[in-house]
């Protein structure tokens, strides 16, 4: 319906319409703005006054309009309401894993140092398509434990059969915690691995702790090489400023800064320019992890010390090579030795220690202080017990008499057999008349 308002408006726009039409077009008259304005708005206002008493206004309410949409039955057409939608089918990959459980070492598992150990993960082919031994277990990060990039799977695997795939592994040589990540990979060379998008890896989780060992003592055993000069073959142990060359153990002996650091093998070759002196020790067999350690040096007050260290092996009656080799002379400093033998693992390998003279041999006196074979181990040493009992097998009390049979008193007289007295038997003859 139309209100009040909007009617006095109204009234108000066609009184003010009346009036313009009425003044702005007198051709007697001159236009004044304000003027003009103020006459509009007085007039506009008297209209309006006068038509307001004048008719009265019933507001009235509209008829509401009711809109009827008809359709022919000549033209309708039938359609149906609800349409059917199929399911959607669940996209099933083709390569997918579950993992199901550590068969061996679980997160956090304690494992000695250096020690050989394998890691057996069990997991459940999810995917649509059937693991083949070209698919592999692939290192992605971490830790890698010495193992290789990849390891092909053990056998053919079927959607959804479990399998257990094993990795060998060689802890570090320090304490800690250590993580390494491993995937899966298909024969097309596309990874895969766990979890709700088949993207994720798996680890091996250990703690590493145990103890380094002293295994073989080039120093307790250094008779058991054969030692021999640039000339000769040397007798073990050798003597002490020999100028041929020689080989002795020494108790902590000083080194060239005047310091002592444990037992040493003293080296000294023949006295020459190209002097030289080298010991073969037997064979001993090398594992993974095992490291060949010494410091050397020279002797405290070898002044004119200058020789070159060498250490090298050799594997049967093969060639001999080379480990390493340093540089000494006398001035007040040693060098620590450490040689990884990892690469001699499972041989039976022959060290051979060698001194070489550099420049005149005078004062070569060459000290491998407490050289070595370490390896680690999940356990301490262990107490080394001898045979030889606290107490010896000889009596106190010997089988021999303290009584001997030999009497005190002799065989021989005290009284001789000769006479004080002689008797003679001469008689003095008498002459006849």
């Amino acid at each position: 319906m139309i209100s009040a308002r909007f009617t006095k408006f109204l009234l108000l726009t066609l009184a003010l319409s009346t009036v313009l039409a009425c003044g702005l077009f007198s051709p007697n008259s001159s236009p004044q703005p304000a003027e003009t304005l103020n006459a509009l708005y007085t007039s506009a206002a008297q209209t309006l006054d006068a038509l307001s008493t004048q008719v009265a206004f019933t507001e009235t309410p509209l008829p509401t309009a009711t809109n009827t949409l008809s359709f022919g039955a000549s033209t309708s057409t039938p359609f149906s309401t609800v349409t059917t939608v199929p399911p959607i089918a669940t996209l099933t990959r083709c390569d997918a894993a579950a993992f199901v459980s550590d068969v061996t070492y679980a997160d956090g598992a304690v494992v000695g140092r250096g020690s050989n150990f394998t890691k057996i993960w069990r997991l459940k082919n999810v995917g649509a398509c059937a693991w083949t031994t070209s698919y592999a277990l692939v290192y992605v990060s971490g830790e890698k434990f010495g193992a290789s990039n990849s390891v092909s799977l053990p056998g053919n695997v079927a959607p959804g059969q479990t399998v257990d795939i094993a990795l060998n592994l060689v802890a570090p040589t320090q304490n800690g915690r250590y993580r390494g990540y491993w995937i899966l990979r298909n024969a097309s060379g596309v990874l895969f691995g766990i979890g709700s998008a088949a993207d994720s890896s798996f680890y091996v989780d250990v703690s590493i702790n145990g103890y380094t060992l002293g295994v073989y003592d080039f120093v307790v055993n250094y008779c058991d090489a054969a030692w021999k000069s640039e000339t000769k073959n040397l007798n073990c142990p050798g003597s002490q400023g020999d100028d041929r060359g020689f080989a002795r153990a020494l108790s902590s002996p000083k080194m060239e800064d005047g310091v002592a650091r444990g037992d040493a093998l003293l080296t000294y070759p023949n006295k020459s320019g190209t002097g030289s002196i080298t010991g073969k020790y037997p064979n001993f067999t090398i594992k993974k992890g095992d490291r060949f350690q010494a410091l050397i040096g020279c002797q405290y007050q070898a002044t004119d010390c200058n020789v070159i260290f060498r250490l090298q092996y050799q594997i049967g009656n093969g060639d001999v090579k080379t480990l390493g080799q340093w540089q000494e002379v006398r001035e007040g400093q040693y060098n620590s030795v450490s040689v990884d033998l990892s690469a001699l693992a499972g041989e039976k390998v022959k060290f051979i220690l060698t001194v070489l003279a550099n420049g005149t041999s005078h004062d070569d006196f060459a000290l491998w202080v407490a050289p070595r074979i370490t390896r680690q181990s999940a356990d301490p040493a262990t107490a080394t017990f001898t045979m030889t009992p606290t107490v010896t097998l000889t009596p106190t009390i010997t089988s021999t008499p303290t009584i001997t049979s030999t009497p005190t008193v002799t065989a021989t007289s005290t009284t001789t057999s000769t006479p004080t007295t002689t008797p003679t038997s001469t008689e003095t003859p008498t002459a006849t008349p």
